[in-house]
């Protein structure tokens, strides 16, 4: 009894603890629930008022926009007005205008007709002037302006050449006598030897039993000399000489050294040849460097390229119409720096270019180009200024002349090439000169002949006295100059002589 009576305490307790568990649990849930209601209002509240906040703002910006557009609306309703003020404006200045234009245009024409009347009037007098002047002096119209028209042509081109003459006489009263002493005094303070470089040197032996071992056995020590040094060499029947010919002087010269040294020393066989060739190779080129560098020095010339050096130093083995590079190239230097100090320009700079301006000789390989062009290019790689540029390339028309300077060095190539012995020329080139400037002057009409006298320096043409008057061969003088001076190349100058001469002859039987 006493456990079912526990059992039933037990259940009972169980039970009325489950029904307090259930009170506080449905109490509890009561209480989030009305905390989540109260959450839920706060929220909603929150966010009716945000959504306001949001709006306000939103409506706020929209009014603020209208505003805006409201404003730029009327900033451009303002200037529609002032441009249409301004159009109005210029409208009515228009209208003006065009009233005005009307106005001077009837006038213009009332003008107009008058003046076409009044020259109609004059055109009538003048019809019967013209016609009783035609029947006084027997002549038509046509016959009398034509003949008027070739006294004034007649008296214009008189009156031309007559002043072309005045104005050429007075020039070379002006200039003829400061450009000849410029020149005079250049020439005079520059005096150098020339020489004159043939494509054959001689080497002197002491005796004959030389050839044969400079031949060598079956010309082994002849061939080898010629393969080492590329000069042929002539062994002849000319006494105590050996003949070396070459176009290239630097060739020769080593063959000469090479010669000399191995003749003194009296071993000739091939091996000692090509030593001997390339020892005489090598000092030939420390020779040529020396003697750039020293003309440089004898110049005053500083800060030239080495290798511009060498050349100028190879020039000494060059030669130009028969006249020796370096010494034509050492005058035309000197020229230079006494015409630039006379006429005030830079006297170093003047001395630089006409010491470079065949430059473009020295080299071996020959390119498809003037000498003028490949010097230009060649002191352009090393570094020279752009007028020494311009004058190396300007000083034979190549190129146009921007310096002061390219002239002066034009002008005295022009005068070391043009001295008495400098050059020698081919009698070829120096005949078909000649036949030119007879050609040329022939070729005018009423010329009977034509005859190129100094060695081409004048030029003497006879003209038919019929077909050629006074004013005519002053005229035909001056054509045939420019001619000459625009078609042909010559040295120095040409002068031209017209001779006219009428002969009367009658017989007495």
């Amino acid at each position: 009894m006493w456990s079912v009576g526990l059992l039933i305490g037990l259940i009972g307790g169980a039970g009325a603890t489950i029904v307090a568990q259930r009170f506080f649990i449905k109490s509890k849930s009561q209480e989030i629930i009305k905390n989540a209601e109260i959450e839920a209002e706060n929220i909603r509240k929150e966010r009716a008022l945000q959504s306001k906040e949001k709006f306000l703002k939103q409506k706020e910006e929209h009014e603020e926009s209208i505003r805006e557009r409201e404003k730029r609306m009327q900033s451009n309703e303002d200037r529609y007005r002032a441009k249409e003020k301004t159009l109005n404006q210029k409208l009515e200045e228009l209208n003006r205008k065009e009233k005005e234009t009307e106005k001077s245009k009837s006038d213009y024409d009332v003008k107009a007709s008058a003046l076409e009347l009044r020259q109609q009037e004059l055109d009538k007098i003048q019809q019967k002037q013209v016609a009783e002047l035609s029947k006084i002096s027997n002549l038509s119209p046509e016959d009398a302006k034509k003949d008027l028209m070739t006294a004034l042509t007649d008296e214009a081109r008189t009156a031309a050449m007559s002043t072309i003459k005045e104005i050429t006489e007075e020039a070379k009263l002006k200039a003829n006598k400061e450009a000849r002493k410029i020149v005079i005094q250049s020439i005079q303070r520059v005096a150098t030897e020339q020489a004159i470089e043939n494509a054959v040197s001689v080497f002197n032996i002491e005796s004959d039993e030389v050839k044969g071992r400079i031949i060598g056995r079956e010309g082994r020590n002849i061939r080898a000399l010629e393969a080492a040094t590329g000069v042929e060499i002539i062994v002849d029947d000319t006494p105590e000489a050996i003949i070396l010919s070459c176009f290239d002087p630097i060739r020769r010269e080593i063959a000469r050294l090479s010669l000399h040294q191995l003749v003194s020393d009296g071993r000739i066989h091939p091996a000692r040849i090509e030593e001997v060739v390339a020892k005489t190779r090598k000092q030939l080129d420390e020779e040529i460097a020396e003697t750039g560098r020293r003309t440089c020095i004898d110049l005053g010339i500083h800060g030239l390229h080495p290798e511009l050096m060498r050349m100028v130093g190879r020039m000494k083995y060059r030669s130009s119409y028969g006249q020796n590079l370096l010494q034509h190239s050492r005058e035309v230097a000197n020229l230079c720096a006494i015409m630039a100090a006379e006429l005030g320009l830079n006297v170093k700079l003047a001395k630089r270019a006409g010491l470079l301006h065949d430059i473009g000789k020295v080299p071996d390989e020959e390119p498809e180009l003037p000498h003028a062009i490949l010097g230009m290019k060649i002191a352009e790689k090393f570094g020279e200024k752009g007028d020494v540029l311009n004058a190396i390339g300007a000083h034979h028309d190549e190129i146009e002349m921007t310096t002061l300077i390219s002239p002066i060095v034009q002008v005295c190539d022009a005068i070391s090439g043009a001295r008495p012995g400098a050059r020698r020329e081919i009698v070829e080139a120096y005949i078909k000169r000649i036949k030119e400037l007879e050609n040329l002057a022939l070729s005018y009409e009423g010329v009977s002949s034509a005859y190129a006298i100094q060695a081409g320096r004048e030029l003497r043409v006879l003209v038919e006295a019929e077909k050629v008057s006074d004013q005519r061969s002053e005229e035909l003088s001056f054509n045939i100059s420019q001619r000459i001076q625009t078609e042909m190349t010559y040295p120095g100058q040409v002068k031209v002589t017209v001779i006219r001469e009428k002969r009367s002859v009658n017989y007495a039987k």
